[in-house]
């Protein structure tokens, strides 16, 4: 259940994206001084423990696998050692994948900032005793203490450093082994092979920025219940997912674990996985009776967990050393906070742990693909931000976050009306902004995830169009007079007349809520997004003539022009309309007569192809093309009588040639 496309490498500048799989310009914007919140939530500030916040601490220098560090290992029967581990190197790779970004492969040392000792404790420092401070003593007025964030990887045994894949080493397939890791590669949509060979608690290199490892977190975090939903899971993969969390979390922190399986298939996940995950008396298993799909698996979990937070992660991650506690950190300040970890690649080919570049945040283009986009360079070091400072996100990636119980229900949950998978993480997204919540990526948190091409599952109905609707769905209600261009930039869903089933609920929700608006949320949490309301608009010139269109009272004239005339002011919107206020250019009557009409509904008023609609002639792209006809036809300037009309489209003709005053999307 992938949450988004891979986040962008260091000195990559395009944006991946997901569902329209279409190319697009990356703009980036520099927003006015005070938007710098926009970009980062604790730009250029210390903070103190005190102030329920962070201590952002960088060292010099970039990142490294330092020296070797004490590591956490168990014996099966509970005793806890210390080992060392090789110094590591950092080396640059590609990911030989789907043709997307490289990320940066990291090898070496898997717990960096590794603490030796008993699970949950660190030296000077007593986590879930409220009051204490560093020293264990009880602080002034009895405020929670702090400790420094703990560096946890409790394994089932020693680690054979040998094994394939330890410390998020890439996996070679053997020669005599291609055809049989070929076969089956459609189980999971990655290398299953390779992920069968490599333990199931193998260690990852601590990926965090220089930094993360002092940072202090408090005493009293709230404790969490973690929900993998799964449905035909390669069993080493779900296995590896679950041990990551219990091997580097808090056992304090973790109310429980539970594996929702969304009605698989695969008889080892039914009594066989039973049996296994007895042995770990936090996850629980729940077998849903039928297929619900990912959004409603997710709310089948987050009904029966017992944890103050939520935390949504998929079923083919591996979480990092230290990835919990700051995300719990950031719920903890603030209960309408929702923290999202950075999710780093487990490579589908070779199975290679990679870290990816830091600064990036989750955004949208239309209509609505998600993607990944650096924060400028620019505007780093013009707010000083640090690889360890807290980065504001407009659109979280969906699959793994962190988020308050209380507060996921009090926003509605999820809208009970979207379908299998897709779309939920706009719409969780717009809902937390615009309601008076806050997303945030927390570098210091890293969650590893297998980044596949296809889903192996199927769907219950066509995979696409259960996408589109959900998507058109989360326009209808969140996006204002801004879902014209969600419907402009995927206009085939207007000639679908799409049906978004009842939204009464949902609209309802956001009133009850006293939701912001959509030119809001534009505004105060994504002003770089490009987001002109109309293509075009003001006085519509004939070249021929560079006299102008305008209305007299319900007809047309043709005039000269003049800028300050509201009677010649139109706009060319994202539905194909030409528009005069609430009137509509409409073909009237016979012999191509031209007039104007009440616009109506998406898909009854006549629209218009002009510029970039036009580029399937391009000769055309400067006329004005009426959709609605059986035969081409445009609009034209009649010479003799200087009035309007439609008639058979000429490349040649000057006077079925047009231009708006002003243009804002090709």
């Amino acid at each position: 259940m992938d949450p988004a496309p891979k986040a962008q490498p260091s000195g990559a500048v395009a944006e991946s994206q997901t569902w329209g799989h279409r190319p697009r310009r990356d703009v980036t914007l520099e927003p006015a001084p005070e938007r710098s919140r926009c970009w980062g939530a604790e730009v250029g500030r210390r903070e103190t423990a005190s102030e329920n916040r962070f201590v952002a601490v960088r060292k010099e220098g970039t990142p490294a696998a330092g020296p070797a560090a004490p590591r956490l290992g168990a014996h099966p029967a509970g005793n806890f050692t210390k080992s060392r581990e090789a110094p590591g190197e950092r080396q640059l790779a590609t990911d030989g994948g789907r043709g997307g970004p490289a990320a940066n492969a990291v090898t070496g040392a898997a717990a960096r900032g590794g603490r030796s000792g008993t699970p949950g404790a660190t030296p000077g420092a007593a986590p879930g005793a409220p009051g204490t401070g560093e020293d264990g003593q009880r602080q002034a007025g009895g405020s929670p203490g702090t400790h420094r964030v703990l560096s946890l990887d409790a394994t089932l045994g020693p680690r054979d450093p040998q094994a394939p894949g330890q410390f998020g080493h890439p996996v070679a397939v053997p020669d005599d082994k291609q055809e049989e890791a070929k076969s089956r590669w459609k189980e999971g949509n990655f290398n299953v092979y390779l992920s069968d060979l490599i333990p199931v608690d193998r260690a990852v290199v601590d990926t965090r920025p220089a930094g993360c490892s002092e940072q202090r977190v408090h005493d009293d975090l709230p404790t969490t219940t973690i929900i993998m939903c799964f449905v035909d899971e390669v069993w080493s993969t779900l296995l590896r997912s679950v041990h990551s969390v219990l091997s580097r979390s808090p056992p304090h922190l973790i109310e429980e674990v539970i594996l929702v399986d969304d009605f698989s298939t695969k008889e080892y996940l039914k009594e066989k996985l039973d049996r296994y995950m007895s042995r770990f008396p936090k996850v629980k298993i729940l077998h849903l009776k039928q297929r619900h799909g990912l959004i409603r698996a997710r709310l089948a979990g987050a009904e029966i967990a017992k944890g103050a937070v939520l935390t949504f992660l998929d079923s083919h991650v591996e979480c990092n050393v230290g990835w919990l506690e700051p995300l719990l950190e950031r719920v903890r300040l603030s209960r309408t906070k929702v923290a999202c970890p950075v999710i780093e690649v487990i490579s589908d080919k070779d199975m290679s742990y990679m870290t990816v570049d830091n600064f990036q945040r989750g955004i949208f283009t239309w209509p609505m693909n998600f993607g990944w986009r650096q924060i400028p360079q620019e505007v780093i070091e013009k707010n000083k931000i640090k690889e360890t400072d807290i980065i504001r996100c407009p659109v979280m990636a969906g699959g793994l976050f962190s988020i308050d119980k209380k507060y996921f229900f009090e926003l509605g949950a999820y809208d009970p009306g979207l379908d299998v998978w897709g779309g939920e993480n706009m719409e969780i997204s717009f809902k937390v902004w615009m309601c008076g919540g806050e997303i945030e990526i927390v570098p210091c948190s890293r969650v590893g995830h297998i980044f596949r091409n296809d889903n192996p599952y199927s769907f219950p109905k066509d995979r696409v169009r259960t996408v589109e609707r959900n998507l058109a769905r989360v326009a209808e209600v969140w996006m204002d007079e801004y879902k014209e261009l969600f419907y402009g930039h995927a206009y085939h869903l207007v000639l679908k007349n799409l049906d978004v089933g009842n939204l009464t609920q949902q609209i309802q929700l956001r009133k009850k809520l006293q939701c912001k608006s959509f030119r809001w949320y534009l505004e105060n949490v994504y002003p770089d997004l490009e987001a002109p309301l109309v293509k075009a608009s003001g006085l519509l010139v004939n070249i021929a003539t560079a006299r102008c269109i305008t209305v007299e009272n319900t007809t047309l004239a043709f005039e000269a022009c003049d800028v300050n005339n509201e009677d010649q002011k139109f706009n060319y919107t994202w539905l194909r309309l030409i528009r005069h206020g609430e009137l509509c250019l409409a073909p009237a009557g016979a012999a191509g007569a031209l007039g104007l009409r009440r616009c109506q509904g998406r898909s009854r008023s006549p629209t218009w192809l002009h510029r970039s609609l036009a580029a399937f002639q391009p000769e055309l792209t400067d006329h004005i093309i009426s959709e609605h006809l059986q035969q081409p036809a445009c609009l034209e300037v009649d010479p003799s009588h200087k009035a309007l009309r439609v008639n058979a489209c000429d490349s040649a003709n000057p006077y079925q040639k047009w231009q708006f005053g002003n243009y804002y999307a090709d």
